[in-house]
């Protein structure tokens, strides 16, 4: 099940906090719950997918763009993620998530986040994020305008062009 509780509780403690700039981090702390383990005591890859939304909607919060997305009917969805695991996370442990925006081309927004336990970096994660409306993809530029704040844009770094251009070469849709 989604975990909506966890969600709202994260969603009621950014509110107070100070709005973050674009490309500013988001932390959360985090624990690993007997319902967030699978067969081998130890977080459930899918569900480490699940839990990074505990860190990336706070974060739209706190950017402000979820006033933006409520303000002008628009969805946020994800298009794309690759996850590297390198330290197991085990029931109970605790670990500190850390979120934020890479940057953006003409269609997507690209976050980075990774989860933290006793100092080691257990997991990270690239996701390709979009913006919707009736009609498609909202252009990150008319996003980031409807944020109302200044920003100064930044190239994607290399590590996530080079994961662009290597996406883009995978045939879709799969061959059957």
């Amino acid at each position: 099940m989604y975990p909506f509780i966890r969600m709202v509780k994260g969603l009621i403690m950014v509110r107070g906090e100070t709005p973050l700039g674009i490309f500013d981090t988001h932390v959360s702390h985090h624990i690993c719950w007997p319902w967030d383990i699978d067969l081998w005591m130890e977080l459930n890859n899918g569900r480490t997918l699940t839990l990074y939304d505990l860190g990336r909607i706070p974060l739209a919060s706190r950017v402000g763009l979820i006033d933006v997305l409520r303000r002008k009917g628009w969805g946020l969805t994800m298009a794309g993620v690759s996850v590297r695991y390198r330290r197991r996370v085990r029931t109970f442990d605790r670990v500190e998530m850390r979120s934020r925006c890479v940057g953006w081309d003409d269609k997507f927004i690209y976050l980075e986040q990774s989860m933290w336990r006793q100092g080691e970096c257990a997991n990270h994660a690239l996701y390709r994020s979009a913006v919707t409306d009736r009609n498609g993809i909202v252009a990150p530029d008319t996003v980031l305008a409807a944020l109302d704040r200044p920003f100064e844009a930044r190239p994607l770094p290399d590590w996530v062009q080079a994961w662009i251009a290597a996406d883009a070469t995978r045939p879709w849709p799969p061959q059957i």
